[in-house]
């Protein structure tokens, strides 16, 4: 079998470089439109194949417009948690050892059923969260590319298997010792095997790409999983159960994926809490992963976590910046999608001399977004995902009030729909404040200045997130010192499109350090895969 040959997605790019933005558009609108037909549906949850019901329903209602009834989902219970799992400790038995160039044939049709359903899911995305059209291609895009990297990565590496051998003695001994002689020939195959049952608990904001991307690195490498989407406050059930139809229909196996919806107190708990559960793949907010981990080891139960846990993220404007890039890729990175992404800005540290033109210009582009229904083109910043996100809004901007200078926002935005849309916030405030360290999930950034490079390093790094950073300057010294001392596993420099945002799979590896992460490994990286399997050495001699 030829290896694959990976290469990113990137719809939107590839349709305007060739001049068909219009078709884009006009294919967006058309599975915009089906979907919004589509909704108001009860589903089922799906364990070793079959329906499952539960006696209670969760209805999803779309953020853009909480009018809309995107369906309803079943409350899946700590009982259906444990089913699901006894189903997929059962179903490892087989998957486990099956050839892994069986298994990739199983993903490579899932890549093609995602391309041509990939305006459908796109468009069912932004209703479900609140995306632009541009995002929410880009994150099918994503997703694709996820399991292209990773199918490649396990052709490169052969399944992750390798021999060695050790070679016949002419001498003999008495008596066995380490290094001893051996007159026989010892084979000696090396190994990465699977864990087991996977818990694959994903976040409401990239709801197909690392749901997928969680959920295909545990499979592709020989574990099974229970695949519980965003199911409480901030919901997105429905592409998660769309995840699960397209990998069933590809030809996944019965048990190895199971779609269980409900509230992360009762199943992500179990999965959390189960002895058979070995690993936990997760992303979300550092409190529940970390709460996650904390209650299995207190259970007595061992697990492998692959987690992301959130971010503060800073931009450093140095003197020696071209402004224009950095207001260009602080405001994409800060605002974009409400600034609701793991990755998002939220801090900016400013050279004094250069303070007050920044803010300037900072301002003046920041009143050009135009803040409304995404399904529209035009519109740059959607709604809040939730109510509880805009009482965290309003709460914010009073500390930010009462604290700091506010330069801009603070604001509901009126408008005929039924959702939260806000004004995005900057504010002037000093690196002490809590809104500095803690992380909002908001349209939200603090702006500090500083008079010394090293002091905006040290104020960059001094919270408890390593996710992502970003620097302006021309200035090479400055860029090496910033590589050096930078706290945080996704960098970027003079970075226009986005300061802090915007990891391409297989370019970029999107990886947490400190309370981002606990393995220090990320996605889209050769090293990602690893952390699913565990390695055994199997010797035979004669």
């Amino acid at each position: 079998m030829a290896s694959a040959i990976f290469s990113n997605e990137s719809t939107y790019k590839k349709m305007l470089e060739q001049g068909q933005e219009q078709r884009f558009d006009e294919l967006f609108d058309q599975a915009a439109k089906a979907a919004l037909a589509s909704f108001g549906k009860t589903w089922p949850m799906y364990v070793n194949g079959k329906e499952v019901l539960s006696s209670d329903l969760l209805e999803e209602r779309s953020p853009i417009d909480r009018r809309i009834i995107i369906g309803k989902f079943q409350k899946g219970s700590r009982d259906d948690a444990r089913k699901a799992i006894a189903q997929a400790k059962a179903a490892f038995a087989s998957w486990s050892v099956m050839d892994y160039r069986k298994r990739l044939e199983i993903f490579k049709k899932a890549v093609k059923k995602f391309r041509e359903k990939k305006f459908e899911l796109a468009a069912i995305l932004s209703y479900e969260n609140g995306k632009s059209r541009y995002e929410s291609v880009g994150e099918v895009d994503e997703a694709i590319d996820f399991i292209n990297y990773y199918v490649a990565e396990m052709e490169r590496n052969k399944g992750y298997s390798r021999k060695n051998t050790i070679g016949q003695s002419t001498v003999k001994v008495s008596a066995g010792f380490q290094g001893a002689p051996s007159e026989k020939l010892e084979k000696i195959s090396i190994k990465l095997k699977p864990y087991g049952v996977f818990g694959v608990i994903a976040p409401f904001n990239f709801p197909i790409s690392i749901s997928v991307g969680m959920a295909t690195a545990a499979m592709i490498t020989g574990n099974t999983v229970v695949f519980k989407p965003s199911s409480t406050d901030n919901m997105s059930m429905l592409t998660g159960l769309n995840i699960y139809k397209i990998f069933s229909e590809s030809g996944m196996p019965d048990g190895v994926l199971n779609y269980v919806t409900g509230p992360g107190s009762e199943v992500g708990d179990e999965l959390s809490i189960s002895e058979d559960v070995s690993g936990i793949a997760f992303t979300g907010s550092r409190e529940t992963g970390m709460r996650m981990a904390a209650n299995s080891y207190s259970h007595g139960t061992q697990k492998i976590f692959v987690v992301e846990m959130g971010g503060k993220n800073p931009a450093i404007v140095s003197k020696y910046a071209e402004i224009g890039d950095a207001v260009e890729g602080i405001v994409s990175a800060a605002f974009g999608f409400a600034g609701q992404k793991c990755s998002a800005l939220s801090r900016v540290y400013v050279h004094e001399s250069i303070k007050e033109v920044f803010i300037s210009k900072l301002l003046e582009r920041v009143r050009s977004l135009k803040i409304g229904n995404p399904l529209q083109k035009e519109n740059y910043i959607g709604p809040l995902i939730s109510e509880g996100a805009y009482s965290r809004y309003v709460e914010s901007v009073a500390k930010a009030k009462s604290a700091g200078r506010l330069l801009y926002g603070g604001a509901r935005v009126k408008n005929d729909m039924d959702g939260f849309y806000v004004e995005p916030v900057i504010v002037e405030i000093r690196h002490e404040h809590e809104l500095v360290h803690t992380e909002l999930f908001l349209p939200f950034i603090t702006i500090e200045s500083f008079k010394e490079f090293g002091e905006a390093i040290k104020m960059a790094n001094d919270v408890e997130y390593g996710l992502t950073a970003g620097l302006y300057s021309k200035n090479r010294s400055e860029i090496k010192e910033f590589e050096q001392r930078i706290e945080a596993g996704t960098v970027y420099v003079n970075r226009s499109i986005s300061a802090t945002t915007g990891a391409i799979v297989g370019m970029h590896t999107f990886v947490g350090w400190k309370g981002s992460s606990l393995t220090g490994k990320g996605t889209g990286s050769k090293f990602y895969l690893q952390q699913f399997m565990r390695e055994q050495s199997f010797s035979v001699t004669g």
